[in-house]
């Protein structure tokens, strides 16, 4: 049972030409639950959901409006680049829809109940409008939230002095995470009413607050929420909305409610009673003719006709207006262009009938730009300062960047060269080695005379020490000569760069007086 004790809300969202579904939606909830739509608190709508959520606030024909879509998708479809083409303005025709059919006093009953997503231009963020002071302003909120950029234009529209794009870009389910909203979309997933594809698939996508799963019925509706499908897939469309509508009702026991006791009105007299006990004994008395009829007609038709059974069923006015829209009316000129010839001769002349078409548009808008030129003017110059501003913020940034990171290096270096030399095992070499003159070559051949001269002189000692250990007694002039050579070996020793004790030494430079 659907939660009653508390207000609700109803939200419609975004769709492109799927909106169909929601004027079948909405038709089942105004004929079979009234209630839900006239005590809701608030109805909200983004892009296409944002047109029948305006309908049903402002009590709009919704037969009217469902042959509305389907005019435009039909005035679409009889170009060859679709609403792609030149010639197409969905927004011109969208706001001549709305100023028809909306009543003069929409805004008086719109204020405060009716809820429009916008995204506005300047940050991107998403902006619910419910208040309107005219019956214009609920039109260009409309014509704002169903505005899509480049397929809709270039320039975006203005509302109370701001630019508004698409209210499905920012939020295409406005207030889906309150409790009490019932949530409509015409993709599978987890709305409260949407359609159910037999799919075993648990993967969805969540665009903006809208559940869409995976599944290749799904993948259908998305390519054909912005470039339309027949008139009569759209009329199947419809029903399957008022379908899952009438489900989502008996799931929740809605079906045949009248609401909570405390919405009822309180009669005064006697009379006032009888009257309203003759009425619900008439409503009571139809409704069981009708379920009598409804259930011999699904055992006449059986189960796989039940499409065709709720089609019955719906309003007769929506009814009607569906069976109208849907028909072609064809003059003699459509039909001599429905043929294959004419069709193939117009596709191989249309290199050069598109640039034609295209001029003849251009210039009509133009003509239609005029009253709107200096604001939309100043709008672009704004635009363009903006971006040539941020443009070169970057670069000054990405250029001090570089600049001080060069700078750095530079100080780094000096830093680095100003600092003391420290003492190395190039001071422990002589000053003919450390010298920038000498060469590697001259450094090796030097260090070879070196180790000669030391082999030579240790070669010397070890025979003077043979010598004197083999006399076995030395004379003064000998031991003192031996002490001499004793002191001169441990002074070059120390000079020398051979192991002495497991230290290095020093290298040695070997006098003429040790010969």
């Amino acid at each position: 049972m659907f939660p009653l004790d508390s207000p609700w809300n109803i939200s419609f969202a975004g769709c492109g030409f799927l909106g169909i579904y929601h004027v079948g939606v909405a038709s089942c909830l105004v004929e079979q639950a009234p209630f839900l739509v006239r005590n809701a608190k608030h109805i909200y709508g983004a892009s296409a959901g944002a047109l029948t959520a305006t309908a049903l606030v402002t009590e709009v024909c919704l037969g009217q409006v469902g042959a509305s879509i389907i005019d435009v998708a039909k005035e679409a479809r009889k170009r060859f680049l679709g609403p792609m083409h030149p010639s197409f303005n969905l927004v011109k025709i969208v706001r001549h829809v709305l100023r028809r059919t909306l009543p003069d006093d929409s805004h008086h009953r719109a204020s405060g109940r009716l809820g429009i997503s916008l995204t506005r231009v300047t940050d991107g963020e998403n902006v619910l409008v419910s208040h309107f002071n005219n019956k214009e302003e609920i039109v260009q909120a409309c014509v704002c939230s169903a505005y899509i950029p480049v397929y809709c234009g270039l320039i975006p529209p203005t509302l109370q002095g701001e630019r508004y794009v698409d209210g499905g870009i920012s939020d295409n389910l406005p207030q889906y995470e309150l409790k009490n909203t019932i949530t409509v979309s015409p993709f599978s997933g987890e709305s409260d009413i949407c359609p159910r594809d037999s799919s075993t698939n648990i993967h969805e996508l969540r665009f903006t607050n809208t559940s869409i799963q995976f599944t290749l019925t799904n993948l259908y509706r998305v390519s054909r929420a912005l470039f339309p499908p027949d008139p009569m897939v759209m009329k199947a469309m419809c029903k399957q909305g008022y379908k899952d509508a009438l489900h989502f009702l008996k799931r929740n026991g809605l079906l045949h409610f009248n609401g909570p006791q405390t919405d009822r009105p309180l009669l005064t007299n006697r009379e006032d009673e009888e009257v309203a006990e003759e009425e619900q004994d008439g409503k009571r008395r139809e409704v069981k003719d009708q379920l009598l009829v409804e259930g011999k007609a699904l055992m006449f038709y059986g189960s796989s006709s039940l499409d065709e059974h709720i089609i019955e069923y719906l309003p007769p006015t929506l009814h009607k207006a569906l069976v109208e829209a849907c028909m072609e009316r064809r003059s003699l000129v459509q039909s001599l262009g429905n043929l294959l010839p004419v069709r193939m001769a117009s596709v191989m002349m249309l290199p050069y009938t598109l640039p034609l078409e295209s001029a003849m548009s251009l210039t009509l808008r133009l003509l239609e730009w005029l009253p709107d030129v200096q604001e939309d003017v100043g709008w672009i110059r704004e635009q363009i300062l903006k971006i040539l501003q941020c443009v070169l913020r970057q670069a000054f940034r990405s250029f001090s960047q570089n600049v001080s990171a060069r700078l750095f290096c530079q100080l780094e270096l000096r830093h680095y060269r100003s600092l003391p030399s420290k003492p190395s095992s190039t001071s422990l070499f002589p000053t003919w080695m450390n010298s920038s003159g000498s060469s590697v070559q001259d450094v090796f051949v030097r260090l070879d005379q070196y180790k000669k001269q030391l082999l030579s002189g240790v070669l010397c000692i070890n025979m003077d020490l043979r010598g004197s250990f083999k006399t076995g007694m030395t004379s003064p002039d000998s031991s003192r000569s031996f002490s001499f050579f004793q002191q001169d070996f441990n002074s070059r020793s120390n000079c020398l760069n051979v192991p002495h004790d497991g230290k290095p030494g020093k290298p040695l430079s070997r006098s003429k007086s040790f010969w």
